[in-house]
């Protein structure tokens, strides 16, 4: 078993060999409440565990969940502009159809509040690597969501994703984690993540007023919410960096 950065131990297994953490309840702290509002999420992520169980994770730390990571399987090749949601709906709809999958895409990564900064978020990308590369895929690819670009919202995400340390490595630390296990950053994905809702929605989310028309920034978000307050609809867009980690053949 792996030794955290604090010296405990970790272990991590899939979600076939383990069933009965499938649906573990995490702590990961924090989290946008706008966020949790993603209709192909609520329609499919639950789902994702029994579907895809070989490249679904689960870290546990004396035998309590510390984390967790959920891939699913298409056939690919591509980089949709659609990134996490294009991607769970084509994955889906090949399991329906039996198609054969070449790739996974790495939906998320969590870590229990406590555990975080313990290399743990890592040492999960590395087993998710293996989980699909040992089924035979030929990539694991993610539409990564930057862990800072919430502090430059209107920073655009292409000029945000190409930023670099002086030793070449991003500037960004999940997309520096990512480079570092191995993943190459292909394009962005301009429309990852959408979320629309009602004036109302938005406000009790965020605790903004939303009752002006226009582009509205919101804690927590990548980019800005686009408000209409005649239609009492906003519509946030959130662009994520696709990441494309291959296998080697040999």
């Amino acid at each position: 078993m792996p030794e955290l950065r604090s010296g405990r131990t970790l272990e991590i297994t899939s979600v076939a060999d383990r069933p009965d953490l499938a649906h573990a309840d995490i702590d990961v702290g924090d989290w946008p409440a706008f966020m949790r509002h993603n209709r192909v999420s609520e329609a499919y992520f639950a789902q994702t565990v029994e579907t895809f169980a070989e490249t679904c994770l689960i870290a546990t730390s004396d035998g309590e969940p510390v984390g967790d990571a959920h891939a699913v399987q298409l056939a690919g090749g591509t980089f949709p502009s659609g990134g996490w949601e294009q991607s769970v709906v084509r994955a889906f709809t090949d399991a329906r159809h039996g198609v054969r999958p070449d790739t996974a895409c790495a939906l998320n990564i969590s870590v229990a509040r406590e555990f975080q900064g313990d290399g743990v978020a890592a040492l999960l990308l590395a087993a998710l690597r293996e989980a699909a590369a040992n089924l035979g895929l030929n990539a694991l690819d993610a539409p990564v969501r930057p862990t800072h670009k919430d502090l430059e919202p209107l920073v655009a995400m292409d000029d945000y994703a190409s930023r670099t340390r002086p030793d070449g490595l991003p500037f960004d630390p999940w997309l520096r984690t990512h480079v570092r296990a191995g993943g190459r950053i292909v394009c962005v994905a301009p429309a990852s993540w959408v979320i629309a809702g009602s004036l109302a929605e938005w406000r009790s989310w965020t605790g903004l007023p939303f009752d002006r028309s226009g582009p509205v920034e919101v804690s927590g978000a990548l980019v800005p919410v686009e408000c209409d307050v005649a239609a009492d609809r906003a519509v946030y867009v959130e662009p994520n960096v696709w990441v494309r980690h291959e296998f080697s053949t040999d």
